[in-house]
């Protein structure tokens, strides 16, 4: 069983992590279960861990003069959900994440560095252009969260980096949409998810964006799908509606009941373009 340590600062992590490997543990909520004995024994861990819950450099929610928001990576879901400075996509999808206490006790870094393609924040905040901040001994990097998470379990996080925050850029959307699929209605780990969102000014479509969740190794994005809608009128909708969503059947992963994610991410689309189309009151469309 390897060693546990528990840093006081960030700097005191930064070293034991550089110098023993040792990964970070803060609410346990995957690793825990990964690692599990049995019932009333203690995980067991095969590497060093260090507990970082108690790094006060980790948290906090901050909205900066530039308008983005930056979210510590020991803030959970509950204290994201709470904040009304956190844009509405991802206070939605950390609402329904689990049950009470699992809000109260993972975070936001945990849910991004375990990369599970069934995570419920990734989505929304790839579908938000999100940063990740990156920090070790050798400074700082920041780079999209859709190029850090690679694919399942899998991420560009380097053996001497921990993460800091995440970076949420500003954005007015004229039209919202999120929605999260489980077996049941709460508690429920995502069988499919989607968030989308368009800018409307004029009739004319300036920006159009989806992001799917559970439905191949990461989050899927399809830049070339949204490319065919952005930059068109509202009342051309109909005429590349096909186009679009044969685009993002393409992108979906053909594993793990493609015709279920294909055929219900089809309908979930349609619906939110249609709604636009069809001249729909600004705001949330559910």
């Amino acid at each position: 069983m390897g060693m546990t340590y528990i840093p006081s600062t960030l700097s005191e992590a930064l070293h034991l992590r550089a110098e023993t490997g040792a990964r970070p543990l803060a609410g346990g909520t995957d690793m825990m279960v990964q690692s599990k004995r049995g019932i009333g024994l203690a995980p067991e861990f095969p590497y060093p861990v260090m507990i970082i819950s108690g790094l006060e450099e980790l948290r906090g929610i901050t909205k900066h003069e530039d308008g983005s928001v930056e979210i510590g990576a020991l803030a959970s879901p509950a204290e994201i959900a709470a904040s009304d400075i956190v844009p509405w996509h991802v206070r939605m999808a950390a609402a329904g994440m689990g049950a009470v206490a699992l809000r109260n006790s993972a975070t936001i870094g945990g849910n991004i560095g375990n990369a599970s393609p069934k995570g419920d924040l990734p989505q929304p905040l790839i579908l938000l252009d999100a940063d990740v901040i990156l920090v070790s001994l050798r400074g700082e990097t920041k780079m999209k969260l859709d190029d850090f998470i690679l694919g399942s379990k899998k991420t560009a996080l380097k053996d001497d980096e921990i993460i800091r925050s995440v970076i949420i850029p500003p954005h007015e959307f004229t039209y919202s949409f999120y929605r999260k699929i489980g077996m049941r209605r709460a508690n429920a780990i995502s069988k499919l998810s989607l968030s989308a969102a368009a800018v409307v000014r004029d009739g004319e479509i300036l920006d159009f964006r989806a992001a799917s969740g559970a439905s191949g190794p990461k989050v899927i994005r399809s830049y070339s799908a949204e490319a065919i809608i952005r930059g068109r009128r509202v009342e051309d909708i109909p005429e590349v509606l096909d186009g679009f969503l044969e685009a993002w059947n393409a992108a979906i992963s053909p594993h793990a009941m493609p015709q279920y994610r294909r055929n219900t991410t089809r309908r979930m689309l349609s619906h939110f373009l249609s709604s636009i189309h069809d001249g729909a009151e600004a705001g949330i469309i559910s």
